[in-house]
């Protein structure tokens, strides 16, 4: 096999695990790196519709990228009501299986004081964020979930954000959570988690 048959096998790899993605915006990078990889072996084999082609797919998702990285997002918190809801009982079991891969041990019914909200993203309820009063210092944080579509870090960084002044002035100084997920675990590190150096599925954050 000639070296440059792997180049449109690497394109042919990346435009299919484009297509099995959930996420929009992750999508479109790896549809678009598929695609430039297919306009060069199509130019390596000098076969210009396949050229033709994968340059415009390129050029199509690098300018929604743009137009998705210029786009500006508003976004607000909607507290939960002490008693749970129908939309709350129908979004958790809308989404109860990919809540399950992130969130094996959350069960509303288990908690026995959850208070939370829902993070609204131009008005779009996209993420749930669940939590209970540990101690006087501490909020226990049992669900920080958000729908695959709008899986970015900038629902998180906005809650958080928007949650440390709040919890700060009721006297709280640190949020707590538990995950053994990988997944779950790297992103605690990005959003500024620190895992406690006895138990490792223990993860604090300072207010």
């Amino acid at each position: 096999m000639d070296w440059y048959h792997l180049i449109g096998y690497a394109g042919s790899i990346l435009i299919a695990v484009a297509l099995m993605m959930n996420n929009i915006w992750k999508l479109r990078w790896f549809n678009m790196f598929g695609a430039f990889t297919f306009a060069v072996y199509g130019l390596i084999i000098q076969s210009y519709p396949v050229v033709l082609l994968n340059t415009w797919n390129t050029c199509v998702n690098a300018y929604h990228l743009f137009i998705a990285a210029r786009k500006k997002d508003y976004f607000s918190l909607l507290q939960l009501p002490e008693v749970k809801t129908n939309y709350l009982d129908r979004f958790l079991q809308f989404y109860g299986r990919d809540i399950e891969k992130f969130f094996p041990e959350f069960d509303w019914e288990k908690l026995t004081k959850p208070q939370g909200y829902f993070i609204l993203r131009n008005l779009i309820p996209v993420g749930l964020f669940v939590y209970e009063i540990q101690s006087a210092e501490t909020v226990a944080i049992h669900l920080d979930y958000v729908i695959p579509d709008y899986r970015d870090l900038k629902n998180a960084h906005f809650s958080f954000s928007e949650q440390v002044k709040n919890f700060h002035e009721k006297g709280f100084h640190r949020f707590e959570t538990r995950t053994t997920i990988k997944a779950h675990r790297e992103y605690l590190m990005k959003i500024g988690f620190e895992r406690d150096g006895k138990d490792s599925s223990l993860f604090r954050k300072n207010i």
